[in-house]
């Protein structure tokens, strides 16, 4: 189970390599030290601040965060609320921050054997009524994005904007490198063929299916969101700089931002940029550039 759980983290984590070796020990501490929650709130276990909901047959994991508009926050595969340490406490002061575990993931468990983005996508559309959020903002990180892609296209009504980062529409090489496949499909194929799978093994091998079949989301799809989008990515990220743009050009209403000298984890790495460029993007009206507004 320690290496399906280090396979999908290394998807999370592999933006620390793009920096120097200094940089990157400093980040990855500070990081582990938010993330354990020694150094301030347990965020992802903190009693004073979540609570579990029934949703769709699973009890769903949810902390809530500030008062303002409504901003939910969805993490990656494998991943959890602990994700987005450098988040919470910026957006809090000013929105009112929903961010849970993700069915099958963190403290949301979920003994069933299918999951898809799509399910998921349902999950927090279910979140938000339960809440009596008629809609959000949303951020979305890696499978974050793929399901706050779903969630615009499946619940356009629940979503105000949306920014996204590291997501992709297909489980194939015109969207992820090969390289990086190469890294984790060994691991999903052995535990496939794998007799008389744990509790934890099979859990990691639904989070391993997800990350290796899925998505499929056509481009028609996208081009019926109506919310307007931030569509972000690493210049290095495990995502394609070129499908991510491609994410982009779908949506109808959409700005592209690519982080340089950056891998997948933007929102640990970049925190400050990724928070305040975020910031403005929900804070002001959409822009529509064309003709003589394409000068300036």
């Amino acid at each position: 189970m320690k290496k399906i759980i280090c396979c999908i983290l290394l998807l999370q984590c592999i933006t620390l390599y793009s920096f120097a070796q200094d940089d990157l020990e400093k980040i990855r501490k500070e990081f582990e030290a938010l993330s354990s929650g020694k150094n301030g709130i347990p965020y992802g276990n903190n009693p004073a601040a979540g609570k579990y909901y029934d949703i769709r047959g699973f009890k769903m994991y949810c902390e809530i965060y500030g008062e303002g508009q409504p901003l939910l926050i969805i993490h990656g595969n494998g991943g959890s609320i602990s994700n987005f340490v450098k988040q919470i406490p910026y957006f809090s002061k000013k929105y009112k921050v929903i961010i849970a575990d993700s069915r099958s993931q963190g403290k949301s468990k979920d003994a069933g054997d299918s999951l898809t983005y799509e399910m998921m996508a349902d999950d927090y559309a279910a979140l938000l009524t339960t809440l009596k959020i008629d809609s959000a903002n949303v951020i979305g990180w890696s499978d974050g994005g793929i399901n706050g892609l779903l969630l615009a296209i499946r619940h356009p009504e629940k979503v105000r904007k949306l920014a996204l980062t590291g997501a992709n529409l297909r489980p194939d090489e015109t969207a992820v490198y090969k390289e990086v496949w190469d890294m984790v499909v060994p691991e999903y194929t052995a535990l496939k063929q794998k007799q008389n799978l744990t509790a934890q093994e099979k859990n990691g091998l639904k989070l391993l299916r997800l990350l290796c079949d899925q998505p499929h989301i056509p481009l028609t799809d996208l081009q019926k969101i109506k919310a307007p989008a931030l569509i972000m990515g690493g210049d290095h990220d495990v995502i394609k700089p070129e499908h991510t743009m491609e994410i982009a050009q779908n949506i109808p209403r959409s700005y592209l931002w690519i982080f340089p000298n950056s891998g997948h984890s933007t929102p640990v790495v970049y925190a400050d940029e990724f928070n305040k460029k975020v910031d403005g993007f929900f804070s002001r009206p959409y822009r529509t550039i064309q003709k003589e507004a394409r000068f300036f």
